[in-house]
Order: structure tokens, then C-alpha cells, then sequence
């Protein structure tokens, strides 16, 4: 076998290692409860949830909705490097990638659809930026 073809072979299972069959987003994802930032009372900093417990290795579908009049970034680096990440939908808009997402801007209220799934086990915080201070902030388990 040839170099190449022995690295190309090397990469196809090492890819199959690191995203299992059984952890791909298909219908029987399961759902992640909603994450809302914001709520109806004019609240800009209330959260529906602050913490969210995964497992590994399973596909998952998580809507992450701004209600607040703010501009909010949702950061969580950490786990989107250690996720899987098949597509984010905005408005039946599909993003796919090949790498994570740095962060999700809200800057209107609206909705992200994130399906991806999970890889390494871990906790994992997620914040808004500039608003952990105001409590928006929580954590991501994944066991």
C-alpha cells in the first residue's frame, strides 16, 4: 500500500474513532431542554436553565433562543471543541462545518437550532459574554 493511501486509511479510522456511528444526529437525537436568554416580563438577563447534563456518545438537538433586547454572545469554547457539531439552523438556514463554532451572536431576539453530538465526556461552562456577573452563565455535563 502506498504512503498516502496508508494515511488516508489512517485518517478514515481515526475519524470513525472519534465520532461513533451510534453518536451521529439522526431522528432518534434526542432534545436538549430549551436554553432561553431573556424572557416575555422584559427580563434581559433572566435564564431558563443554567445547567444541562449529556451523555456520551449520543446525537442531540438543542434550541438556544434569545427573548432579550440585548445583543448576547453565547460562548461555551470548550464544548463546542469537544462536541461533534453536524449543523446549526437559523430560520431553516443550515450552517455545516468541518471545525466549532466560536460562539453564537443574538443580535436581535431569535433562535439557534444546534444538532450535534457528543464526544468526549467532560464539564464544560457555557456564559454570555460580558453577563456572567448578571448570573447568565451555567455549566454542561457530559458523562
Amino acid at each position: 500500500m502506498k504512503r498516502r493511501d496508508m494515511l488516508g486509511a489512517a485518517l478514515v479510522g481515526a475519524t470513525a474513532l472519534i465520532v461513533p456511528a451510534s453518536a451521529q444526529t439522526t431522528r432518534a437525537s434526542k432534545k436538549v431542554p430549551d436554553l432561553v436568554l431573556g424572557d416575555d416580563k422584559g427580563d434581559d438577563f433572566a435564564v431558563s436553565q443554567k445547567d444541562f447534563e449529556l451523555i456520551s456518545p449520543q446525537g442531540y438537538r438543542w434550541r438556544i433562543t434569545s427573548k432579550s433586547s440585548k445583543e448576547l454572545a453565547f460562548m461555551a469554547p470548550d464544548f463546542f471543541r469537544n462536541i461533534w457539531m453536524n449543523q446549526i439552523v437559523v430560520e431553516d438556514l443550515e450552517v455545516h462545518m468541518a471545525g466549532a463554532p466560536d460562539h453564537l451572536e443574538f443580535d436581535e431576539p431569535g433562535t439557534f437550532l444546534l444538532e450535534f453530538a457528543t464526544v468526549r465526556p467532560g464539564e464544560y461552562e457555557w456564559w454570555i459574554q460580558g453577563l456572567k456577573e448578571k448570573g447568565m452563565a451555567g455549566k454542561i455535563v457530559i458523562k
